[in-house]
Order: structure tokens, then sequence, then C-alpha cells
């Protein structure tokens, strides 16, 4: 087959893969969450397990259960309660929100600013909270289906090598599909337990700085914060952003904090985004990378374009699930050797699984093997 074949063939399989992947997104999106949730309890129990030795690994899983559902309880507690804090202070944050739409009038001497309620209340403003209301409701429904897949699998769990032997009688291809399928899911687990370690980092350390700048309803932020840092790039640059706006639109601003005007508020924001983008600078780009080590070999291009890429798929579950995905993808594709130049692409330094690698295993294999004949 000629190189130009070959390419056209690659081409139509990726479109029609990415068409698949779109127009059955519904489906397949929930399940990808379900996947990963369902690999980070795995996570929490195989390290509860090698914790306390004594426990058996059903119990361990149990636990870990117990402790994503109190987590995942936890947090949608603390954003109703954040929700009904800033419901309750509604029409100061209207009065400060109108206040500043003026200045910004007066500074480039405009007159006939609008209000808040003309902004929301208009054609664009009841589109946008439609759309709001659609994903709300969408995301709502996608929770229950999630939380019947993690299930699911736990209970098709026992029977995965029985089925994995009968797919697979030959042992040497058996091994070899359980080698990668074990990688692949190192892989993943090792990028969602960093990713949360480095998230309840930042969020601990957000939230702090917001209590000591009098920031309200600093514990709403934090934790809104905890869920964006799990979205590569782009979750982090608008966790940095969140606070100093709320901060701006603050009815009161603490006037102890020093060297800042009570009336300025354009200060004391500027104050806020410089302590928060610093944990999130800092930590992002001295002690995150140290801890990622190679569960996230991956081009900072590719996690950026992979971010787009899945975003315009799967929508916020794609840009949630980008990098773990993309990882999975330079697994698989490093295990070919028509499809390893893929993974080269996709991976930061060229060397898609490391030393440690299956394809470099089978190379060191075979140059052993020829070295011995």
């Amino acid at each position: 087959m000629s190189r130009a074949a070959t390419t056209g063939i690659w081409v139509i399989a990726t479109g029609v893969i990415i068409a698949f992947l779109y127009w059955t997104r519904a489906i397949l999106a929930p399940f990808a969450l379900a996947v990963f949730l369902f690999l980070t309890i795995e996570g929490f129990a195989t390290m509860i397990d090698n914790w306390t030795r004594f426990l058996k690994i059903g119990h361990a899983r149990i636990i870990a259960i117990l402790l994503v559902l109190g987590g995942f309880i936890g947090f949608i507690g603390l954003m109703a309660n954040g929700i009904a804090e800033f419901g309750r202070d509604a029409g100061e944050y209207e009065t400060k929100i109108n206040g500043l739409i003026q200045n910004a009038y007066d500074v480039v001497h405009m007159t006939g600013a609008p209000t808040l309620q003309e902004l929301l209340f208009n054609e664009t403003g009841q589109r946008f909270f439609a759309t709001i209301a659609n994903a709300t409701g969408d995301l709502s429904g996608d929770v229950v289906l999630i939380l019947i897949y993690v299930a699911f699998l736990f209970l098709a769990q026992s029977g995965w090598t029985l089925k994995l032997d009968n797919i697979f009688p030959d042992p040497e291809a058996r091994e070899q599909v359980r080698n990668v399928g074990d990688e692949a899911r190192r892989g993943i687990e090792s990028y969602l337990w960093t990713q949360t370690v480095i998230s309840a980092l930042i969020t601990v350390l957000t939230y702090g700085s917001l209590l000591a700048l009098g920031v309200k309803n600093a514990l709403f932020l934090s934790a809104l914060i905890f869920v964006l840092n799990y979205i590569p790039t782009v979750g982090s640059i608008v966790a940095a952003l969140v606070p100093p706006l709320f901060a701006l639109v603050q009815p009161s601003m603490p006037a102890w904090v020093p060297g800042v005007p009570p009336q300025d508020t354009y200060i004391y924001a500027g104050i806020v985004l410089a302590t928060v983008s610093f944990w999130q600078f800092s930590i992002g780009n001295f002690i995150q990378p140290r801890m990622m080590g190679e569960s996230l070999n991956l081009s900072s291009l590719v996690v950026l374009l992979a971010l787009a890429v899945w975003g315009v798929i799967w929508g916020i579950p794609g840009m949630f699930l980008s990098a773990p995905l993309t990882v999975l993808m330079m697994v698989l594709f490093a295990q070919s050797d028509a499809t390893r130049w893929i993974a080269i692409l996709l991976s930061s330094d060229g060397n898609p699984q490391g030393k440690g690698g299956l394809h470099a295993e089978r190379v060191a294999a075979g140059a052993a093997q020829d070295g011995g004949a």
C-alpha cells in the first residue's frame, strides 16, 4: 500500500472516530467520568490497603467509596451554602457592581451606564442563563448516571480476569495485554492522585490567604478553585481570576489590610489576585512537576491542544478528562511500531513510556536475542 493511501486511511479513520465520539458524547462522556472516578476510588483503596496492612482490599474499597462520596456530598453542600450566602447579600453586591459599571463609564467619559439588571435580563443575558440552566440540569442527570456506572464497574470487576483469559487464549498475548492495561491504569491513577494532592494543597493555602485578606465566602471560592485545578492550564488561570473578581464586587472591604485605603477596591482586588496567583504559579511550576514525575509525560503544547479538542468533543467533561485521556492514548499508541510515532509526538521528552516502558523492554529483549545469536 502506498504512503498516500495509508495517509488517506489515517485521515478518514481519525475523522470517523472524532465524529463517533462527538455524536455519542451523551453516553461516552459520563461513562468516561465513571471510569476515572472508579480508578480514583481504586487508588484510594490501594493506598489504604498498603498503609493499614490488616484490612482486606474489600474493606479498603468500602472505606475509599465512603471517603469519595463524603467528599462529593461535602462539596455539593459547600456550593449550595456559598450560593445561598451570595443570594442573601445580592442587593449589596448589585449596588457595588452598578457603582463599578458607572466608574468604568466615567473613566472613558461615556454616559448612560447600564445597571446590572439591564445587562442580565436583556436578550443576551437570558440566553446565557438558559444555557447555564440546561447545563446544570444535564449535569444533575449525569451525576446519577455516573454513580450507577461506578456501581456496575465494581460489580463487574471480579469477572474481568476470566473474560481476558477467554478473549486472549494465548498466554503471551494475554500477558502483553494485561501489562499494557496495568501500565495505562498506573499512569492514570498516578495522575489523578497527584492532581488531587496538588489541588488540595493549593486550595488549603488559598483558603488561608483569602481568610487573612478578608474575602467573603472564602470557603466557597476555595472549593471552586479545587475543582478548576483539574482542568489543565486554563483551569489554573481561571482559578486565579475568580477570587479577585469576587473581591472586586465585595460590598465591604476590610480596613485593616495593610496599605489599602478602604475605598480603593481595585488595589484590594489586585492584592487578592497577586496572592492567589502566587500559590498557583509556585506550586504549579515547582512542586507539581516533581510530583508528577513520569505520570504525565506530555508536551505542554499537546496538553493545551488536548484541552481544546476534548472540550469541543465532550464539553466540560472533556476538559476535565483531557489530560488522562491523552496519557491513555499515548500509552496505547506506544505499543505498536506503526503508531509509536504518534506517541512520540504526544510525549514531552520523545520517550512516551520512559526507560521502563513495554516497548523498551521488547526492544531490549530483541537486542539480547540478536546478541545471543
